[in-house]
């Protein structure tokens, strides 16, 4: 653990839900949060296989940990499965709204359904869960809501039109909700991540994962562990002074 002063970053104690953690990102903020001492109440959605593997890994750290089967697009599913995390948990300290998906086309292809989708998981998705712990973070007077954006909602990318879009609301949700809970002791903030290497990226073209290193400065692809570290700061009492911020977290690709 490292140190500032007498503050340290560390999360002993705390609750965290993280949706979509089942793998990628929201795996790698997981294991980091439970590095720092915290309970982890993690969501997927039909991911059964990957998610026990998560929460072996997880209990392996020696907190506590538990998964649900929940698809936040879903208001209703969203707000029974944080009833049952506080229930099950006692008190919540943390949001990390994780859960996103793709469905890349251009504009002139793109099917509605496609951009339903990407819009109800990723921008309703994060308004479902938010809304619904959103009450007990200010009956507590406190609470961290992180939300993982994109620099695509950003500066925008072709073939990208709907995720971009729900990418660009959360930042403007982030914003807004930051100047809502601010007086109750509540910080939101988003991170941006750029190029980040998973099985997403992986699964490119080659030629397409070639000409995206080239556009980032330091020449390589980051890891899920960078927006890992980024949510534990963002989490921990060396980020209370830090709301409504979005964090780029890209290697200098939106530079």
């Amino acid at each position: 653990m490292s140190c500032q002063g007498n503050i340290m970053l560390e999360l002993t104690g705390k609750t965290a839900i993280i949706t979509g953690a089942s793998r990628g990102i929201g795996k790698a903020i997981a294991l980091k949060f439970a590095d720092l001492g915290a309970n982890i109440a993690f969501l997927h959605f039909n991911d059964g296989e990957k998610a026990a593997e998560t929460t072996a890994e997880l209990e392996a750290k020696g907190i506590k940990v538990k998964c649900y089967d929940c698809n936040v697009a879903d208001f209703e599913a969203s707000k029974k499965v944080i009833d049952e995390i506080i229930a099950e948990f006692g008190e919540v300290h943390i949001l990390v709204n994780n859960a996103g998906i793709v469905r890349d086309a251009l504009m002139l292809s793109m099917k509605e359904a496609d951009f339903d989708a990407v819009i109800n998981v990723n921008l309703k998705g994060t308004f479902n869960m938010t809304k619904n712990i959103y009450q007990h973070f200010m009956k507590k007077r406190r609470g961290r809501i992180i939300n993982i954006a994109s620099i695509v909602g950003i500066n925008g990318n072709a073939g990208q039109s709907n995720y971009a879009s729900a990418k660009a609301g959360i930042i403007g949700m982030t914003k807004s909700v930051a100047k809502e809970l601010g007086s109750r002791n509540v910080t939101v903030n988003a991170i941006a991540p750029g190029f980040i290497r998973t099985d997403m990226t992986d699964a490119m073209p080659e030629k397409a994962r070639e000409a995206a290193l080239a556009s980032i400065p330091m020449k390589r692809a980051g890891e899920a562990e960078d927006i890992a570290n980024t949510a534990a700061f963002l989490a921990s009492d060396l980020a209370s002074y830090i709301t409504g911020e979005v964090i780029k977290v890209d290697g200098g690709m939106a530079i």
